[in-house]
């Protein structure tokens, strides 16, 4: 006979819709929704959202999958196109482009780590000319899988570009179906317990009171709960990430959309250009120290495909992690739980991250001190490790144009970095800790695009005789090249299986 928990959360309170709050909600309603818990989520109509971004990294397709959403139906309904990688353009220094690819490079030979064997080759050939998805992303071309003759279908590893505002709106509706409740109110201050300091209840400006046993505060930036009401502290790490302002704005979509993020250095930051079904997504992401709003307007529109189609959105933030995103019983997950600037499109990824530790670690009503500084303990190292690797791109530059870059070269840098940076510098080798979320292959991707030449490489890739190695790289990049040319330009897969409704 099945026992039922007396101290099993029943009641729980979402602050704050956008992206989080209703990633939130559809992930809470789609796991618990058997279970006699009430989700109530409260925002205001009257707040604008922050988008966390409309580029995502492969890790969202689980998510989707979590949901049991139809990929086709949620890219038709979100102006989707899909992304194979990142291409950075003049960081290494002017002139200069790569990409950071979502696909390994070439395979693995003896048990040593393909790069090894590239470096030993002496660099004849470019490194993503091994891999399947950088080729395929300069082809402009995507399908998800492709079938090959006598042999298992290749699976390609992508992620997504969609309007971020139009996937929470289309999340709202999957967590509505599941008995999410939606309140319209503004938060006007929080009910602490006088002896525990527990969030006892949320009391609108409308005077509404919501109770609840668990709180998320997805309340952005402010952190309404997390920091105003339970003052979890922030760590400030714009002394290594200096870009502290945004700017969004976008324009007519004036040719093919690619299958890629592009993002362009800028003297004093960088330019994303993210192409969606119908425009494209830019931004000048900037630090405020170097370059003035207007000024840093000025290069976005120089640098823009085409006129812009909407005003100016101005972002601002401060670098760096909330000390608890976990504390008593409220959990602050999205940009209430810290901010990473999205050169790596991580934002979506760290409210995923966060729901999928929340739900590994759902409490009951005690609320046990393990159990939180489990989750705070792995969010900690998540961004920190995350850090480290947009920390490299900046710091490993030969750019000698401006202030900022001189300051980004010449910075201190955390530890963990220097030591990963000196490691390869050294011998070519690259370790993922504690799977971390970015792979060697990322890794890879960055500091042999930021232009560091190892030392030396791995001494076993000796073994593999040279007549055989020129063979074996020779094979890879004919398979590479072959599977290219039977995939179908992303615009036909699009129009063909997730053209956007209404267009």
């Amino acid at each position: 006979m099945a026992t039922t928990n007396s101290n099993a959360i029943q009641r729980i309170c979402i602050l704050g819709g956008g992206t989080a709050g209703w990633m939130t909600a559809a992930a809470l309603s789609k796991v618990l929704g058997d279970r006699s818990i009430q989700i109530e989520l409260v925002e205001s109509e009257s707040i604008g959202t922050v988008s966390v971004g409309e580029a995502t990294i492969p890790q969202i397709r689980a998510f989707n999958h979590l949901l049991g959403l139809d990929e086709m139906d949620f890219m038709r309904h979100t102006q989707g196109t899909f992304k194979l990688g990142i291409e950075f353009i003049d960081w290494h220094k002017p002139g200069t482009a790569y990409l950071h690819p979502f696909g390994p490079y070439g395979a693995n030979m003896a048990g040593v780590p393909f790069h090894h064997y590239w470096l030993k080759d002496g660099r004849q050939h470019p490194l993503e000319s091994y891999c399947l998805e950088a080729m395929a992303a300069r082809a402009g071309k995507f399908i998800p899988a492709v079938e090959r003759s006598g042999a298992p279908a290749k699976q390609v590893n992508y992620a997504f570009h969609f309007d971020a505002v139009a996937y929470a709106a289309y999340l709202r509706k999957f967590a509505e179906q599941r008995g999410v409740k939606r309140s319209e109110g503004r938060m006007q201050h929080a009910v602490l317990h006088p002896v525990t300091g527990f969030v006892q209840a949320l009391i609108l400006q409308n005077g509404q009171k919501i109770e609840a046993d668990l709180f998320i505060d997805c309340s952005g930036f402010k952190g309404l709960i997390i920091e105003k009401a339970l003052h979890s502290g922030f760590e400030d790490w714009s002394h290594w990430l200096p870009c502290d302002r945004a700017i969004a704005q976008p324009c007519a979509l004036t040719e093919p959309a690619k299958p890629y993020t592009q993002s362009i250095a800028q003297s004093a930051g960088w330019q994303w250009r993210i192409p969606l079904q119908n425009r494209v997504g830019n931004g000048h992401v900037y630090s405020s120290h170097y370059v003035d709003d207007d000024k840093a307007l000025q290069v976005l529109h120089n640098t823009m495909l085409a006129k812009p189609e909407a005003e100016p959105n101005y972002l601002r933030w401060q670098t760096g992690r909330r000390r608890e995103p976990w504390k008593k019983n409220c959990i602050a997950i999205g940009l209430s739980a810290g901010f990473l600037e999205p050169l790596e499109s991580t934002g979506i990824q760290l409210i995923q991250s966060a729901i999928s530790r929340l739900l590994s670690l759902f409490p009951d009503k005690s609320f046990a001190e393990e159990t939180i500084d489990t989750f705070n303990r792995y969010s900690a190292f998540e961004m920190e490790r995350i850090r480290d690797f947009i920390i490299l791109h900046y710091k490993v530059n030969e750019r000698d144009d401006s202030d900022f870059w001189r300051y980004c070269r010449s910075m201190k840098v955390p530890d963990s970095l220097e030591d990963k940076i000196k490691l390869y510098q050294r011998s070519g080798r690259i370790f993922r800790e504690n799977n971390e979320l970015f792979s060697d292959i990322s890794w890879l991707s960055v500091l042999n695009g930021q232009g560091i030449i190892p030392e030396s490489y791995h001494p076993l890739a000796d073994q593999l005789p040279d007549d055989k190695l020129q063979m074996q790289l020779s094979s890879l990049q004919k398979q590479v090249q072959d599977t290219v040319a039977v995939m179908p330009a992303q615009a036909d897969f699009i129009a063909q299986y997730c053209k956007a409704i209404g267009r």
